[in-house]
């Protein structure tokens, strides 16, 4: 009998009702049992499922296995590549494979991968290298979703390990928030820096994730996230001994108690920049700066609602400090730079700045500059209340001063400019004066004194009370500098030009006259004559200079490197004449705004574009396109602005 080879076995269909009922015990006669066993569950992706009474076959699909099952599949792939295949398949697949954690992945070293040219591969053969953090990765704007960065967790695990993230605003749809930070945390636990801008969707919970499994942890950067608070700060803390760089700018919700917490737990901390935070008082500065007095070394303060009390703190425990920056700090007074300046904390200062506050006055300036024996570099922005008294004397105390900047101080005029170059130490460099309305074209002679052969840069800019006769008491003063730069003084002449041109010894080698409406070729002749064996970078933007000056040039500045001309009376002839020269090499050259040079020009750009890498010929009106295209197409290593 042939009981394999007919399906009609019972013709007139199933005895029973449902045909599932394999348990039910058949019997065919008297002496004749037949027993079907009890069978397992049907899976829903068996092959062959019930519809009614009839088999339907069913495709096999890995999908229908529930989360749990695909994520212990997962976690006991041999390799990170294998792991980054499967996160492409699909986002459910992604986001699985985002979530396992480093130390839930399979160890078990009698797996391995299979090469697709059989065989095992070798360990020469996987790529995979567990992450020190050599990758940085940055998402901007509509980039910044939460796909993205699981994407980033899993592809960068097996090829060095995320070091650096920075995330710049948010998809307005689908933007960053906690879960993306879940995948960063379990899949980059070697990340050292985070930065997030500009997320309002992300709060404590996407912060603490990020505590819970990145300890590693260095620099956090925090700005305009409105929804993060002291509680994510103080898990950050407690979870990243290892902090050392913090800047919280426009958080909020932040306050004391995250700063607190931070200084208790984070005994590495090197650097801390507060800006926009309301809830930052003097109980959070104090306690950063005295628990880390040996250690920060960069404070930047700004916009806070801290007192007199904060600056007290931080000229007695500033112990380390080598560069501060305080600005808009409205509720500190007089007495507050005065007290820190006596402190005695801030030996080691080296760098100053100051912007915008009204405490800064003759009495506390001095007392600062007492106070800080090293300061090099000091900045004054729009400090309304210090004078030349107060600047002299800083000047007379701060034997190490290096770097003088004074930005909108209008009280500063002539006789406090010159007075802190006459009291400044040995070891003065640089001086910058801009926008100080106070400075006046006084006819003043200096005392019998000493040049200050220290001074290697001068910049005065936008003071339009700047002219000749302080010019002539400058080129008997500094004879030893090489660093000019006077921007927008409308005032000053040939006349008094000349004279400063010819007391610089060491041999001019940047000079900035942009916005010098008054000066003309003879100046630019006698500087390309007397200094064109040091000149290295002249701007002569909008200058009343001619084809003259290119000739001079052309001749005399065999190391120019840098120059522009824009808005200059030049013309094609000027052009010819650079390119004729066997001397200059330049590299970058700007013409914008000189109308009078044209597409005959071209041939001499051309052979200037041997040596050039910048090239502007931005508003050149009688520049058609046509000649671009041609240039473009020659200078191919040229950049070409147009």
């Amino acid at each position: 009998m042939d009981l394999m080879g007919s399906d009609d076995f019972c013709p007139g269909g199933s005895i029973y009702p449902n045909p599932k009922e394999s348990s039910l015990l058949l019997s065919l006669g008297r002496h004749v049992d037949v027993y079907f066993p009890p069978r397992k569950r049907s899976r829903i992706s068996a092959p062959f499922v019930f519809a009614g009474e009839r088999f339907e076959q069913k495709k096999p699909s890995i999908e229908v296995l529930p989360d749990e099952c695909l994520f212990e599949i997962f976690r006991r792939l041999p390799g990170g590549q294998e792991r980054s295949a499967c996160a492409c398949v699909s986002k459910r697949w992604l986001n699985l494979v985002s979530n396992i954690r480093r130390d839930e992945i399979s160890d078990n070293k009698t797996t391995q991968p299979l090469n697709l040219k059989g065989g095992v591969v070798s360990e020469t053969d996987d790529e995979d290298v567990e992450g020190d953090g050599y990758l940085s990765r940055s998402l901007e704007g509509k980039k910044a979703t939460d796909i993205r960065l699981a994407a980033i967790a899993v592809g960068t695990a097996g090829r060095g390990g995320l070091g650096k993230l920075f995330i710049r605003g948010s998809n307005s749809s689908r933007g960053v928030t906690a879960v993306g930070l879940r995948a960063i945390s379990r899949g980059c636990p070697s990340l050292r820096v985070l930065s997030l801008w500009n997320l309002s969707s992300v709060g404590d919970e996407g912060l603490c994730e990020i505590a819970e499994g990145c300890h590693q942890l260095e620099k956090l950067d925090l700005c305009n996230c409105p929804a993060i608070t002291d509680k994510s700060l103080l898990a950050v803390a407690k979870s990243c001994p290892n902090l050392a760089d913090l800047t919280i700018e426009g958080c909020a919700n932040i306050g004391n108690e995250g700063l607190q917490a931070v200084a208790r737990f984070c005994p590495n901390l090197k650097s801390v920049s507060i800006k926009d935070c309301p809830l930052v008082g003097d109980q959070g500065i104090s306690s950063l700066m005295s628990s880390a007095s040996y250690s920060l070394a960069k404070v930047k303060l700004q916009s806070l609602n801290i007192t007199d009390v904060s600056l007290a703190v931080i000229g007695h425990y500033g112990k380390a400090v080598t560069d501060l920056s305080l600005t808009s700090l409205l509720n500190v007074t007089e007495k507050g730079f005065w007290v820190m300046g006596n402190g005695h904390g801030l030996q080691k200062l080296k760098s100053f700045a100051v912007t915008s506050c009204r405490g800064v006055t003759d009495l506390g300036i001095e007392a600062v500059g007492k106070g800080c024996p090293n300061l090099k570099q000091f900045c004054l922005r729009k400090c309304a209340f210090l004078s030349d008294n107060g600047l002299v004397s800083f000047a007379k105390a701060a034997g190490s001063l290096e770097s003088l900047q004074l930005e909108e101080c209008h009280r500063i005029t002539q006789f406090g400019f010159f007075g802190s170059l006459l009291n400044c130490g040995a070891k003065l460099k640089a001086v910058s004066l801009v926008n100080c309305l106070g400075i006046k074209d006084l006819n003043c002679g200096l005392p019998a004194v000493s040049p200050c052969e220290s001074l290697r840069s001068l910049s005065i800019r936008n003071c339009p009370g700047f002219g000749d006769a302080s010019l002539a008491a400058l080129g008997k003063f500094c004879p030893q500098l090489q660093n000019l730069e006077f921007s927008g003084l409308h005032g000053i002449t040939d006349a008094g030009f000349l004279p400063l041109l010819e007391s610089c010894e060491a041999g001019l080698v940047k000079v900035n006259l942009s916005g010098c409406v008054n000066l003309s070729d003879k100046i630019v002749c006698v500087m390309a004559d007397l200094h064109g064996w040091t000149l290295e970078v002249l701007n002569l933007e909008g200058c009343k200079i001619s084809d003259a000056s290119l000739v001079a040039i052309a001749e005399n500045c065999q190391l120019l490197s840098d120059l522009d001309v824009s808005k200059c009376a030049i013309t094609d002839s000027g052009i010819a004449a650079l390119a004729r020269s066997s001397l200059i090499n330049l590299q970058i050259l700007s013409v914008s705004g000189c109308t009078m040079v044209s597409d005959k020009s071209l041939p001499s750009l051309g052979k200037l574009g041997q040596t050039l890498l910048g090239l502007n010929l931005q508003q050149c009106k009688s520049i058609t396109s046509r000649a671009v295209d041609l240039l473009v197409e020659q200078l191919w290593r040229c950049d070409i602005l147009f």
